[in-house]
């Protein structure tokens, strides 16, 4: 750790142009500033040097479990003073992080592992030290999101951060037919617990064959791939070989041409949705081609598939 510690950042003197760039690799620590600090996703060689100098400098560090942080902060060799910050104190401890850091104090923000606020908390003190005023500032680092984007061989030219779907089924079925016809692919974070259940609804709803990677333990000793369709990670977590433990990212390609021409407008929709309660299913879908035109069948498939 004395290497990553001691090491100049090469590319930051690289890519730097002037002296006083070059005195910004010390990472010096502002008064009254919080830091969003990264911190890795698994191997804890992916700290940055810039992320520990800051840890090392902040006057106190608001962390999501104190334990945790604790643990990164003994093999770094740092000894601060830590606050709990969860999405259950979030509010309460956003007050009192904004009075420190008016008073002059320094604050880094960590999450248990990645990037925070990305699907972790944060979000409340951010916008209340923007709306106060007070400077807040990104330390750059893991994010299991990109990480996971970054290897699947899905367009990275444009992507939809889900993060967590809902956790009951029915509001789950809901979100992933609103993201079904979304173009664009899809990231999202899911328990172990819950991996098999929404497999089986995203392959109901997007397809079997829907280009797809599921990423578990980025990063660790058991970093594992499944892929590469919806239907090919199902038949592998269902296999008795397969252990599902620690963190999971899948990645989910976006509608193809297909679908995206399938898909129901809104006014469409708001047609089909007064017509479904008083006419059978193919007398809506007749009238609603009379009035807007196309193929029948995708108003009838709509209905079918509950999409009004």
């Amino acid at each position: 750790m004395r290497n990553i510690i001691d090491h100049v950042d090469a590319a930051a003197v690289l890519t730097s142009n002037s002296k006083e760039d070059h005195a910004n690799v010390a990472c010096s620590v502002n008064a009254g500033t919080c830091y969003i600090v990264a911190t890795p996703i698994g191997n804890l060689a992916d700290i940055t040097q810039r992320a520990i100098e800051i840890l090392r400098k902040v006057d106190c560090i608001a962390a999501e479990d104190t334990r945790h942080a604790g643990k990164l902060l003994n093999f770094l060799g740092i000894q601060r003073p830590l606050l709990s910050l969860h999405e259950h104190n979030e509010k309460k401890r956003s007050i009192q992080l904004c009075e420190r850091l008016k008073q002059g104090q320094s604050i880094a923000v960590v999450t248990d592992a990645g990037t925070p606020l990305i699907s972790d908390p944060g979000y409340r003190v951010v916008s209340m030290l923007r709306q106060a005023q007070v400077p807040v500032v990104p330390v750059p680092g893991a994010c299991a999101a990109i990480a996971a984007l970054c290897v699947s061989g899905l367009p990275t030219d444009r992507f939809y951060f889900e993060g967590f779907l809902p956790a009951k089924a029915s509001a789950r079925q809901l979100r992933l037919q609103a993201l079904s016809t979304c173009d664009s692919t899809l990231v999202f974070y899911e328990s172990i617990h819950r991996i098999t259940a929404c497999l089986m609804q995203m392959v109901d709803i997007m397809g079997a064959d829907r280009p797809a990677l599921l990423c578990r333990e980025l990063t660790k000793r058991h970093e594992t791939y499944y892929g590469d369709s919806l239907g090919k990670i199902l038949d592998q977590v269902h296999q008795p070989t397969t252990v599902l433990k620690g963190e999971l990212v899948l990645l989910v390609g976006g509608a193809p041409k297909q679908v995206l021409d399938d898909a129901i407008s809104q006014s469409e929709q708001h047609l089909l949705q007064l017509l479904k309660p008083h006419l059978p299913k193919k007398q809506c879908a007749q009238i609603a081609q009379l009035y807007f035109g196309g193929a029948r069948q995708r108003y009838y498939n709509a209905l079918l598939a509950d999409d009004v």
